[in-house]
């Protein structure tokens, strides 16, 4: 699925991003809106993880859904 439709869906697919990553925050949820770059920036630093391996991390959730 291409970042474009995710973002459009974003309030549909809070509750499975929430899922994947449960120490973010409905506001960090909220803040990212569904654009790449601000949720691999919240999950560094939630979860303390670098740049390439957060960005994995958004593909692969990216990929699935």
């Amino acid at each position: 699925m291409n970042w474009d439709t995710i973002k459009g869906n974003w309030n549909q697919m809070t509750g499975e991003a929430k899922a994947q990553w449960g120490q973010l925050t409905d506001d960090d949820l909220q803040e990212a809106a569904g654009e790449r770059e601000k949720l691999v920036g919240k999950i560094q630093e939630r979860y303390g993880v670098a740049k390439d391996e957060a960005e994995r991390q958004v593909d692969d959730f990216a990929a699935k859904h």
